[in-house]
């Protein structure tokens, strides 16, 4: 009887204290909060009544928390470049697209383009609507015949894009230009047609210290994004798509790329990091760059450098470029039939801000 009266009582302390430690540590701090009462009185405060801002997470992406890890090499260099040395870097918070930008998505860019109409009403946005010219934008679908020699692509050149079949495939044949114009029309899309007050940051390509640290899948070192070191899982499955042996490029289930969804997702839910197809990142491609660039969030820009990164390996590649720490470069204006993207979005708030409701797409 009495355990059971003094059961609340204690509930209530440990509350009570709790929230003095929350309190202390700023998490439930209201200082700073605009007060119009005090604000008549010849205070300043800020402005009142101002909208709470909270940042939603789109369609198909997933969160990225902020944290620390070691980038760069996580087996041997058996290239000898010498290009991913080892650096501990920190992230912080962001979205990042669950999979890979597939052909309907951006068909659906294109469609925005061809029709003229890069929103479906009043725009929300006091942002001007990008301008595009739409033959500049669609897939090079010849990729297929001339990325490869003595190589039979026909049929991949004709359906590939335009056939319903792989509409949940990955969009290749894309540049490092194309998919920047595809980031710019996603952040008007959304910020022209939803009903937030205030624009959220723009989509964009992903650094490559981001990539990394999201193909790592919450591992501080990790050699693929499921871990490693093998290949395959404890019942013989290839665990990405790629080219295992020499030229057995069936033995994962599938002889080019594989639709967006497949194979199982790392730490962060993130599907297709490694293999499937390449990905384009933002960067510049230089053999010293990571000790150029700051250890907070650092990216390496340099519009004057044509070789841009691409990162994780493809259908195409043996298991050495499906590493988290391999890099590798394509010129910026060069298509391939093994290079697609996904995009990312900055997180802006508290650091600490991002929970467990990030999980869900939250609307006002």
């Amino acid at each position: 009887m009495n355990t059971r009266t003094k059961l609340p009582f204690l509930s209530l302390a440990v509350g009570v204290v709790l929230i003095s430690l929350l309190s202390s540590c700023g998490l439930f701090n209201k200082k700073g909060m605009a007060r119009e009462k005090d604000n008549r009185k010849g205070e300043v405060t800020g402005v009142a009544k101002r909208t709470r801002w909270q940042q939603n997470l789109p369609i198909d992406m997933v969160p990225i928390k902020a944290g620390t890890f070691w980038m760069g090499q996580s087996d041997e260099d058996i290239s000898y470049t010498q290009a991913s040395l080892n650096k501990q870097i920190t992230i912080s918070e962001f979205f990042m697209d669950k999979y890979e930008v597939s052909n309907n998505k951006y068909r659906q860019f294109l469609e925005a383009v061809k029709s003229g109409q890069l929103d479906t009403g009043t725009p929300t946005t006091l942002k001007a609507a990008p301008t595009f010219t739409l033959n500049d934008l669609k897939p090079d679908s010849t990729v297929w015949t001339k990325s490869y020699a003595f190589n039979y692509g026909d049929p991949l050149m004709e359906f590939y894009f335009d056939h319903p079949a792989f509409d949940t495939y990955p969009v290749v044949g894309v540049s490092y230009d194309q998919a920047q114009k595809y980031c710019e029309w996603r952040s008007y899309h959304l910020r022209a047609n939803d009903d937030i007050e205030f624009d959220l940051p723009a989509f964009r390509l992903p650094t490559e210290a981001e990539w990394e640290y999201a193909a790592k899948g919450g591992k501080e070192i990790s050699k693929y994004p499921w871990g490693g070191p093998y290949v395959k899982n404890k019942r013989g499955c290839l665990m990405a798509n790629f080219k295992p042996g020499r030229g057995n490029y069936i033995d994962d289930g599938f002889a080019y790329t594989a639709p967006v969804d497949v194979f199982a997702p790392n730490g962060f839910g993130l599907y297709n990091m490694s293999g499937n197809v390449a990905e384009w990142v933002v960067d510049a491609y230089k053999v010293t760059s990571k000790s150029e660039t700051w250890d907070l969030d650092p990216v390496y820009l340099d519009p004057k450098e044509p070789k841009k990164i691409v990162r994780g390996g493809s259908w195409k590649d043996i298991s050495h470029y499906m590493e988290t720490s391999t890099r590798t470069y394509e010129y910026q204006d060069v298509a391939q039939a093994h290079i697609g993207f996904r995009t990312v979005m900055t997180f802006i708030g508290r650091s600490a801000a991002m929970d467990s409701k990030l999980n869900k797409r939250m609307r006002k």
